[in-house]
């Protein structure tokens, strides 16, 4: 019997407004179209995740809170969608966890104990995608301690990369304390508008100031990404030809090829982690 070899991506970035959750949706349900099982996990105590999938939080007895809090088997609170993914949903209740978690032993652990335990379940996945709070709090690290990689949406406009060097430095810490094996996958461009320079102009800046690769396509600026969410739906199945979902279908194309990669060598990580402390 084969083994399944689980890919868990952090998609994180504290700055709020860089089209996070739309990456998470649109890069699973493009996972889920290329035949990979796929969850995604909504850390977002505002729980945009869980509504932009036509699910009301409002509704929910059960979610990631009661999994990362009170114990909770995963298997209880995850939820099949339309859209080929299965999601671990967040309500406001997220917000308590911050402080719940704050002592207690292990915390930065707790996702990934949720996914080994699906994995002991044989519930496990192709790949989970964590959608990280606009915040890095215990969440975040906990989060970013549970990945193999993070992937860092960016919107091209000035002074929109500014917290990227706090986010690095979150990593590099992560990396030290709790996480060897973290890398840096990359920043994905996003509401990219590929008519100005300004927008050229600035994707070179953030890859020549950080040293990171970037994702591509670039993420075009469309108004079906805002449409897809009151649907309850990706943009993948709003609105399937549009440039916006075949920029996310190459997306996902080039992070399945960057999973395969072989991991980073000592010597590269212990440079990726000198680079990062800059």
């Amino acid at each position: 019997m084969m083994v399944r070899v689980t890919t868990t991506l952090a998609i994180a970035n504290q700055k709020g407004g860089v089209a996070k959750t739309t990456t998470v949706a649109s890069v699973g349900a493009a996972l889920a179209e290329l035949g990979h099982s796929v969850l995604l996990v909504d850390l977002d105590p505002q729980a945009c995740l869980t509504f932009s999938l036509g699910i009301d939080p409002e509704d929910l007895e059960l979610s990631v809170h009661h999994v990362l809090t009170k114990g909770l088997d995963p298997t209880e609170v995850i939820i099949t969608t339309e859209d080929g993914v299965d999601l671990v949903p967040a309500t406001i209740e997220l917000a308590r966890a911050e402080a719940d978690l704050l002592t207690r032993t292990g915390r930065e652990h707790v996702i990934r104990s949720m996914i080994e335990a699906l994995e002991e379940e044989e519930f496990s996945y192709d790949w989970v995608l964590l959608d990280c709070p606009p915040s890095l709090g215990v969440l975040t690290v906990a989060a970013l301690t549970a990945a193999d990689g993070v992937l860092i949406p960016l919107q091209c406009e000035t002074l929109s990369h500014r917290g990227v060097g706090q986010l690095l430095d979150t990593v590099h810490d992560v990396r030290r304390f709790t996480n060897r094996k973290l890398e840096v996958w990359g920043v994905l461009p996003t509401l990219y508008d590929g008519r100005t320079n300004h927008s050229r102009t600035v994707l070179e800046t953030i890859s020549d100031t950080y040293d990171l690769e970037v994702v591509e396509p670039p993420i075009p600026k469309t108004i079906k990404f805002a449409e897809a969410p009151a649907a309850g739906r990706s943009i993948l199945a709003t609105s399937r030809s549009s440039k916006g979902a075949q920029a996310y279908r190459a997306v996902a194309e080039n992070l399945v090829l960057r999973s395969q990669r072989p991991k980073a060598t000592k010597k590269a990580a212990k440079k990726a982690a000198k680079q990062a402390a800059k």
